[in-house]
């Protein structure tokens, strides 16, 4: 699969560049990226939830009337769950909601994610670039040149750039990883990725193991 190489103003270089069927061309399999993506959201959460129960409530553990000849239910205690001010039945506790997926298919989820993209059209490739300063003025120029100021973006480095990271972190739409850093539910949940030259090889070389 040949894909045009642009520069940093959105312009055609004169080149492409082939990416390999096996990351960007494969059959995609929605079950896999519906097991990488619920895992991503899982471990998001913090899981500290907590309510306390009948035995966790303040409270008098005195029997609060006498067990027969008062025409209601009986009672033996104020933190009775049913009552206003009385525990929780079944409430949350603190749990990790974590689960493990196997490499294999955490690395096809990936590939899937990168396919979907590439046959909406919605992957670019860039030649690499640097800024000398952080600068995010300069950052949403470039983003102006690709069309992407009003859109989602995930822009994927090969190397750490702090000067471009810095660029844009103040900007809510777009989001700055290394390859290291990719993962499912980051790819799709941008309108557009844009790589850079030099991920690429990182990104094949990672889910082609």
């Amino acid at each position: 699969m040949e894909v045009k190489v642009l520069d940093i103003n959105g312009k055609e270089t004169g080149r492409t560049i082939t990416l390999s069927d096996s990351v960007f061309a494969i059959e995609p399999n929605k079950h896999a990226v519906y097991l990488d993506v619920k895992q991503y959201l899982a471990n998001q959460r913090q899981g500290t939830h907590k309510a306390k129960e009948r035995a966790e409530v303040t409270g008098s553990t005195r029997k609060i009337k006498k067990q027969k000849g008062t025409g209601t239910a009986r009672a033996g205690s104020i933190k009775n769950p049913l009552f206003k001010g009385g525990g929780t039945i079944f409430g949350p506790r603190p749990r990790s909601y974590s689960f493990k997926l196997n490499k294999n298919l955490k690395r096809l989820a990936r590939k899937s994610a990168f396919t979907m993209k590439a046959q909406e059209s919605n992957l670019t490739v860039i030649e690499n670039f640097e800024f000398d300063a952080p600068s995010t003025k300069n950052f949403l120029n470039f983003l102006k040149a690709l069309g992407l100021e009003n859109k989602k973006s995930l822009i994927v480095l090969g190397d750490t750039n702090k000067n471009v990271y810095l660029s844009s972190r103040n900007l809510k739409a777009s989001n700055v990883v290394t390859t290291s850093e990719l993962n499912t539910y980051a790819i799709l949940n941008a309108n557009n990725l844009v790589l850079l030259e030099g991920a690429l090889e990182g990104i094949e070389e990672n889910l082609s193991k």
